[in-house]
């Protein structure tokens, strides 16, 4: 496998894995406020991700910073040409951090309350934006960063409310699935529209036989979110989360597959990327850093993987 071939997977994989884990993290920020009904269960839905969700952002960096080493042109492309949607990303990344940790420094209720808006804010921005990025990217339209948007939007809701149902008890997981049943109703067609539209963007004729793997992907990315609904119906809570991560890893796969090799119109890999030697050094760095990285973030899902019980005070 040419090194430049490899690093687009390398980086694709880590856009993923923020995908999924920051899917839920925002999911839950967004609907803490409808699944909380005092203090106590507050604290049980943001503690879902308190260990965690400074950890998943630290893909975000990682991605972006492996496609500045590897493809500098990509990267200069991409954030030019979406310059104001990626501040604001940024924006609402710093508000929702800010309200996460000062949440449980703050005394009064008003003050909570402040915090609260700025995590759901702050959540529903980047949930919303990187959809409508990347499938502007795609079709290069208005409406297709619409949709975009909504399916992002709507599937980290649904993926927020089922790893909330995986992770607490007692009323608030009740709440939770049936706040992922009525997320269903509009992730599920969004994800029709969004996903059947990635191998039409990525072949010039958008039939099966002109993609077979594209086509693949986003019809499996379908029936895994489909499947997570469904289980989640028959309180299959951890079956539920794996599928609905499952259809988000799918989705991404199916993604950077109609990007290659051309992720920039215009702009092939092998353009973008930097020279065989910046390449090798990052290689041997990626191949002994990356390990590290992955076997500690498992290591800390491992330590929190019990459910949370809300504390009455």
């Amino acid at each position: 496998m040419e090194l430049t071939t490899f690093w687009f997977a390398v980086i694709a994989f880590l856009w993923t894995g923020y995908f999924v884990l920051e899917g839920f993290d925002f999911g839950v920020g967004m609907l803490a406020p409808a699944l909380a009904r005092n203090e106590a269960e507050r604290k049980q839905v943001l503690g879902t991700i308190g260990p965690v969700w400074d950890g998943n952002e630290v893909w975000l960096i990682t991605a972006v910073g492996a496609m500045f080493a590897a493809f500098p042109a990509w990267y200069a492309g991409l954030l030019s040409e979406f310059y104001l949607p990626i501040v604001l990303v940024l924006v609402g990344l710093i508000v929702r951090g800010v309200g996460l940790e000062w949440r449980g420094k703050v005394r009064h209720a008003s003050d909570r309350a402040w915090c609260d808006l700025g995590v759901l804010v702050g959540s529903a921005l980047p949930a919303f934006l990187w959809g409508a990025i990347f499938a502007d990217l795609l079709r290069s339209s208005a409406t297709a960063a619409l949709v975009g948007g909504v399916f992002s939007l709507s599937v980290c809701v649904l993926h927020g409310a089922v790893f909330v149902a995986l992770k607490t008890t007692g009323p608030v997981r009740s709440r939770a699935r049936r706040a992922a049943m009525i997320a269903s109703a509009v992730a599920l067609p969004a994800a029709v529209a969004a996903l059947s539209h990635i191998p039409v963007a990525g072949t010039a004729i958008g039939a099966w036989s002109a993609a077979p793997w594209l086509w693949a992907g986003a019809l499996a990315a379908m029936a895994a979110l489909a499947a997570g609904v469904a289980l989640t119906w028959r309180g299959r809570d951890g079956w539920a989360f794996a599928a609905t991560a499952s259809s988000i890893a799918l989705g991404a796969a199916a993604l950077f597959g109609a990007l290659w090799p051309a992720p920039l119109p215009g702009l092939t890999v092998a353009e973008a990327a930097s020279g065989p030697y910046t390449l090798s050094v990052l290689t041997w760095i990626g191949l002994v850093a990356l390990p590290f990285v992955l076997g500690y973030q498992a290591w800390s899902y491992w330590v929190f993987r019990r459910r949370l019980v809300a504390e009455v005070s």
